[in-house]
């Protein structure tokens, strides 16, 4: 199920807000901690503070992009 995210650094005072057709977003944040996201890598280590699960992409990624 499609889903946005908003995870926050623990060493920077910085979010981050993303979507993903994954069932689990843990597992994006996997790929953010890994430094596979070229835009947290930074960041790292990321928490996990949020999540909204939506039926279609298409409207997990709406709701993303009116987040930011």
């Amino acid at each position: 199920m499609p889903c946005i995210y908003v995870l926050r650094s623990k060493v920077k005072e910085k979010i981050y807000i993303g979507s993903t057709k994954e069932d689990e977003p843990s597992v994006r944040m996997t790929a953010h901690n890994f430094g596979r996201v070229s835009s947290t890598k930074t960041g790292r280590p990321w928490e996990l503070v949020h999540t909204e699960r939506y039926n279609t992409y298409t409207e997990a990624r709406k709701r993303e992009l009116f987040l930011k």
